[in-house]
């Protein structure tokens, strides 16, 4: 009996072997703009939050075609995750065709020393980054209770196909459209994180009271105060989410070479700097 008490209670590995191991399995995640200055890796829960065109969905789409790019390329280097992104679109407005262009953008840019390649990409590398990118529409929310329910077998059916397991999923949700199930799409997310380590990335539209402007942050953060972020959220989402983010758009759009900029801000946790950034052909760029 006592021999079998110090084999249960023996560590079976070192503390080092331990943190080896986490951070082998999740690793910190080379997130693009604005998500790039907090250390971000799967298990964590990031709420980007903002009025209606503040950017929200750019952000999250940027985030997965980082996920679905290649580390590299018959030579090239595309700095991806090469891993699966499951996008899930409750809003019903996802604009496919927006995001082949990012995509192909992206495979072009890695390219540009080659004259040739400056306007071509690699056929057969967007459609292999096409695959690994998997796109879920959702009309109402016992349509998404009905989708985490099955999304175990789903990713795993998946990461048995393409050999590759998933690192990010996206939800990309009308305001209320999940209140009143959020205690069990939270019970539901809790269990696939458990099986399949993945960072979760999800929207929520600011409640009316709570549109501050590009313009209000930055004199905020600059100044010391910072707007009141008005929290709608059932607590068990509220203690659910790790990372929050804040996306406003600037009231004038001639700031910089007549196009619209935004601002981020981090609540969760409070940091003392934000990012000004513009949404154009290329996607989210920073701007200084």
């Amino acid at each position: 009996m006592e021999s079998t008490v110090k084999d249960w209670i023996k560590a079976d590995e070192t503390a080092k072997e331990m943190l080896t191991r986490l951070f082998t399995e999740r690793p910190f995640l080379p997130l693009p703009p604005p998500l790039h200055k907090l250390p971000l890796r799967p298990g964590n829960v990031v709420e980007v939050a903002g009025a209606p065109s503040s950017g929200k969905t750019h952000i999250l789409m940027q985030a997965a075609i980082s996920c679905i790019l290649p580390k590299q390329w018959k030579g090239v280097q595309f700095g991806g995750m090469e891993r699966l992104a499951v996008f899930v679109d409750l809003d019903c407005r996802f604009d496919v065709l927006r995001f082949s262009r990012l995509l192909k953008h992206k495979l072009i840019q890695a390219n540009s020393n080659d004259m040739k390649s400056q306007t071509q990409y690699d056929e057969e590398l967007f459609a292999e980054c096409m695959r690994r990118f998997l796109y879920i529409r959702g009309y109402n929310s016992l349509e998404f209770l009905a989708t985490l329910k099955t999304m175990n077998n789903q990713l795993q059916k998946q990461k048995d196909i393409q050999g590759v397991g998933v690192h990010l999923l996206v939800l990309d949700r009308k305001s209320l459209s999940l209140q009143s199930v959020m205690e069990n799409v939270v019970q539901d997310l809790q269990k696939l994180l458990l099986v399949h380590p993945l960072l979760v990335l999800a929207t929520k539209n600011s409640i009316s009271g709570d549109k501050s402007t590009a313009d209000e942050l930055m004199r905020n953060t600059s100044s010391g105060p910072r707007p009141k972020h008005r929290e709608y959220m059932p607590s068990v989402w509220q203690s659910f989410v790790t990372h929050r983010i804040h996306v406003a758009a600037s009231e004038h759009d001639g700031d910089h070479r007549r196009q619209r900029t935004y601002l981020t801000e981090w609540i969760l946790p409070s940091v003392n700097f934000s990012d000004r950034f513009v949404i154009n052909e290329d996607g989210v760029s920073l701007i200084s």
